[in-house]
């Protein structure tokens, strides 16, 4: 497609667009002077308009019902987290039996660790990406001190001198040269800062060759990109609900365990009751049995208004699909890219950008990374005051993620034309 830097040609796709009434399902921000251009689904994605009626159905099923809405409820909650299995599983690419919906992110990355990092003799070794998301830091850095280890056996990669994106090749060498040290590969599926997506497939499978378990923290990914979990090999990973997948702050987060592992009762884990074989669960008995796959992995009762928002999230994400939100992802990308370098061309002589993601559409999501040279901070600060809500990172970086579900091509347009009166 020939792309053009106008209003008409942005309005124009938007008139074939084949998800165009979804943006009818989310609420937009009003608190701002001017019409806000929401860019921040990679950070808290957007209310769909139908949340507030699930949430008021579990409400006035506890009003009614009290304790015995958990078997009485329109959706019961004993069950609640069933609702959303098999909808989570098609957007992660998973079998219903590998997905599971419960507590938070990091909560569930270190449920994960304590099953799947297991150092023994000379193989300790995590690897990891330099400056990941610090809950991940933390979250690895604290692993690796509870087994009584240095963080010298927490070993990273990052981009070579003077580039700022992650070679597969140094990722690959890396867990090479690991070898039969290397317990564990766990990094993100995108780089939150970059947006750079990482070959899951071909990670996942040097990592086994080494012999070693392969996990991905998918917060950026999961409801961004088509993920195929079951078909690569993946051992385990976790996303959080909150940012592509609209499902409201802080929300329920997701986590997969592969197939493979799902009828292993001797994996270690730090168990709960909602983990425990459901048929026996209310005998109160001793001794932990766990559901068979990601189940298992659950501690404490559904946290049924939560998983409600979640709910009609997924339900909008199951209507539309995961390859028409992919098919409009990297259309819509590329335009904001084509047009964001119109801006650039035009202005050269004040500011430039540089796109520090990848162009291959391959290579990464919805977000673009754009690095501002002639302007800092208060060139963010002049695009925010026209209604522009995106992200900034320093020292130079503005984050940009147009979302499918509710995002326009005229969106992208108007962010152009608004980056270029911030410029002035």
């Amino acid at each position: 497609m020939q792309f053009e830097n106008t209003l008409a040609f942005a309005q124009s796709i938007d008139q074939v667009d084949p998800l165009r009434s979804f943006r009818d399902k989310f609420h937009f921000p009003t608190f701002h002077k001017n019409e806000v251009r929401y860019f921040t689904g990679n950070s808290l994605g957007l209310q769909p308009k139908s949340t507030s009626n699930y949430i008021q159905e579990e409400l006035d099923d506890w009003a009614r019902f009290g304790v015995e809405g958990h078997f009485l409820a329109k959706r019961p909650w004993f069950s609640y987290h069933e609702n959303l299995t098999e909808k989570v599983a098609k957007i992660v690419g998973a079998k219903p039996i590998e997905v599971v919906v419960t507590h938070s992110l990091t909560t569930n990355l270190h449920l994960l660790m304590v099953s799947f990092y297991r150092p023994q003799g000379k193989k300790t070794k995590i690897l990891c990406e330099a400056k990941a998301f610090p809950s991940d830091q933390y979250a690895l850095e604290s692993q690796v001190k509870f087994h009584g280890l240095s963080n010298e056996h927490l070993v990273e990669f990052g981009p070579r001198e003077g580039e700022q994106l992650i070679r597969i090749e140094d990722i690959l060498s890396k867990i090479e040269e690991l070898g039969d040290e290397l317990a564990l590969v766990m990094i993100g599926g995108v780089n939150y800062y970059t947006g750079q997506l990482f070959d899951m497939e071909t990670i996942t499978k040097a990592g086994h060759k080494a012999g070693a378990i392969v996990g991905f923290d998918l917060a950026h990914a999961a409801g961004n990109i088509n993920l195929r979990l079951h078909e690569w090999g993946v051992d385990f990973a976790a996303w959080c609900g909150y940012k592509y997948l609209n499902s409201s702050p802080g929300g329920v987060s997701g986590m997969f365990v592969h197939e493979r592992h799902a009828n292993n009762p001797d994996l270690p884990r730090f168990a709960g009751w909602w983990g425990y074989n459901k048929e026996k669960r209310f005998l109160m008995e001793p001794g932990f049995q766990p559901m068979p796959g990601a189940e298992g992995w659950q501690l404490s009762n559904a946290p049924v208004l939560g998983m409600a928002a979640h709910l009609a999230a997924v339900d909008i994400f199951d209507e539309a699909g995961m390859e028409a939100i992919g098919a409009k992802r990297d259309l819509m990308t590329a335009y904001l890219e084509f047009v964001i370098d119109s801006i650039s061309e035009r202005n050269k002589d004040k500011c430039t950008f540089e796109l520090i993601t990848p162009k291959d559409k391959n290579q990464r999501g919805a977000q673009l990374s754009i690095m501002a040279l002639g302007q800092g901070k208060a060139l963010f600060d002049a695009l925010s005051d026209l209604g522009v809500v995106a992200d900034w990172r320093e020292p130079n970086v503005i984050r940009v993620a147009p979302a499918p579900l509710y995002n326009s091509f005229e969106d992208c347009w108007w962010f152009g034309h608004l980056l270029e009166k911030a410029i002035q």
